[in-house]
């Protein structure tokens, strides 16, 4: 049976040569991060206008296959794509309970309310048959607008996130906000690299979100960006993350109330460079999943959670599923791989479980409740491979 000593043994066995503390998720500076970044100190474009920002959005969105609009971190591109889905004070929005608080935060900025929904063992993600069992109990559509019944709100969006990197069941969650009139805002702050049936994360629904902070698969230093297929709402996406100012050449005149959200160049500078090394990058943290699911293989009370089979993963991070019966392991075998050098975390906590949330509306939530007992997440960097 899986416990504290043995995981150390087979982090100690796949890391072999890594020097410790080996960290959960780091970035990696190999390519021209240097020289774009020099070019951007060197003419003084730092700001948020420059070439490279341009070029960012380009390039990105031409691997997403869609249109990429650059802004200052994930955050702030879930915040714009609720605003562009019409998401408005008093409304409800469906989010999974499980998952960065950043997704629920976003919600409770444009005035709204977090309705939080649970997860399927089989993606991590929000489980399409359960959500659709709940919303067919306390929700009405009428007139094109879907209302919670119990609390009298609308409920206005559906906001699934793609759990570190694996993609959710997209097709069902697309036919649910269809039939209960639902935007479909996609968290893909963590799955750049990962696709659905062939196509990115971020682009299936009418909007998306992605994140480029210092721990995930590239980074910008903060940064994220809105992504989608419609031009017209990339459009829109960017006028709002400018402070909504009327393009002039010297004038100020700002047409609605808009967000200073803007990814400045030298962050961009350090994109185009990050951009160039994904498709290795992916390569190996792919290999090092390949490597943990062989270790653990053996490894009676686990396993190493592995992409649904309509999905090709990026594993941002690797997570270790404890069996239920392991499940009271979870933290001895925290501080025992923290204590070793190896950062492990366990999965966030629960939304609902937080003072600021508890009292949000919320589906039965017990998927999730079991997951957070038994997830531990582990050092899961490209650096890790050699």
């Amino acid at each position: 049976m899986i416990d504290a000593a043995s995981v150390v043994r087979i982090l100690e066995d796949v890391l072999r040569g890594v020097p410790r503390p080996v960290a959960l998720h780091e970035p990696v500076f190999n390519g021209n991060e240097w020289r774009n970044v020099k070019d951007c100190l060197d003419t003084g474009w730092v700001s948020s206008m420059g070439s490279y920002v341009d070029q960012f959005e380009r390039n990105l969105g031409e691997h997403v296959g869609g249109y990429a609009v650059a802004v200052s971190n994930g955050t702030s591109a879930l915040h714009a794509s609720l605003i562009l889905s019409g998401v408005g004070a008093g409304d409800e929005v469906l989010v999974p309970a499980m998952t960065f608080i950043a997704t629920a935060n976003a919600v409770s900025y444009c005035g709204a309310v977090p309705h939080f929904v649970d997860s399927s063992e089989a993606t991590l993600g929000v489980d399409p048959g359960r959500l659709a069992a709940h919303l067919s109990d306390i929700a009405d559509v009428r007139g094109g607008e879907c209302r919670n019944r119990r609390t009298g709100r609308r409920i206005k969006a559906l906001m699934p996130m793609h759990t570190f990197g694996h993609p959710v069941d997209l097709e069902p969650l697309l036919d649910i906000a269809s039939s209960f009139g639902l935007a479909l805002i996609e968290d893909a702050a963590e799955s750049l690299g990962s696709y659905y049936k062939g196509r990115h994360t971020g682009t299936l629904g009418d909007v998306g979100a992605l994140s480029f902070n210092g721990n995930k698969i590239i980074t910008t230093g903060g940064g994220g960006a809105v992504v989608t297929r419609d031009a017209g709402l990339a459009s829109r996406a960017k006028h709002l993350t400018t402070t909504a100012r009327i393009p002039h050449r010297w004038s100020f005149v700002h047409d609605q109330v808009g967000y200073n959200y803007r990814m400045p160049n030298i962050n961009a500078a350090l994109g185009c460079a990050q951009l160039e090394a994904l498709p290795g990058l992916v390569r190996k943290k792919r290999q090092l999943a390949q490597r943990y699911a062989a270790a653990f293989s053996d490894a009676r009370g686990a396993r190493i959670f592995a992409e649904p089979a309509f999905a090709i993963s990026n594993y941002w991070l690797n997570v270790l599923v404890l069996d239920e019966s392991a499940g009271g392991k979870r933290d001895e075998i925290l501080e025992t791989t923290n204590a070793s050098g190896f950062h492990t975390r366990p999965v966030w906590t629960p939304m609902h479980k937080l003072p600021i949330y508890a009292g949000c509306p919320r589906m039965d939530l017990s998927v999730v409740e079991h997951l957070e007992r038994r997830i531990v997440c582990l050092p899961s960097g490209p650096r890790l491979v050699h």
